[in-house]
């Protein structure tokens, strides 16, 4: 069992030419909503049972990951659980996802990347 460390996980953000765009990809792939009081800046989404949140904040100078080749690393990457690809797959293509790699080297792990470029991985639940 974890132990308590007075320090709770509250938000993971992510630097993006376009705050409110980026938002309503990632708002739309996890059923989230963007919270009305986002500005331009800084725009945040949440799941309805109030847990962690995705914030999304203005970096006009964002300069998007060049992985798996290294000249630009990511910077973080979200993994996404679902129960299959089917269902999955073709509603990140729709909101604006890019695939990068198939599950053939890694069973079970698609990798894409969101508008903005930062990769993400589309997790087989039961891989």
């Amino acid at each position: 069992m974890a132990q308590q460390t007075g320090i709770r996980f509250g938000t993971v953000a992510f630097d993006t030419p376009d705050p409110r765009g980026l938002a309503t990809f990632y708002a739309g792939l996890l059923g989230w909503d963007v919270d009305p009081s986002s500005d331009e800046e800084w725009v945040t989404i949440r799941g309805g049972d109030g847990g962690p949140a995705i914030a999304f904040q203005l970096a006009p100078d964002h300069v998007p990951p060049t992985w798996p080749a290294g000249e630009v690393p990511q910077q973080v990457h979200l993994d996404l659980y679902v129960a299959d690809y089917d269902s999955t797959e073709p509603k990140a293509l729709a909101l604006g996802a890019t695939p990068v790699q198939d599950d053939t080297e890694h069973p079970g792990f698609r990798v894409y990347t969101d508008p903005s470029g930062h990769p993400f991985c589309l997790c087989l639940e039961n891989a």
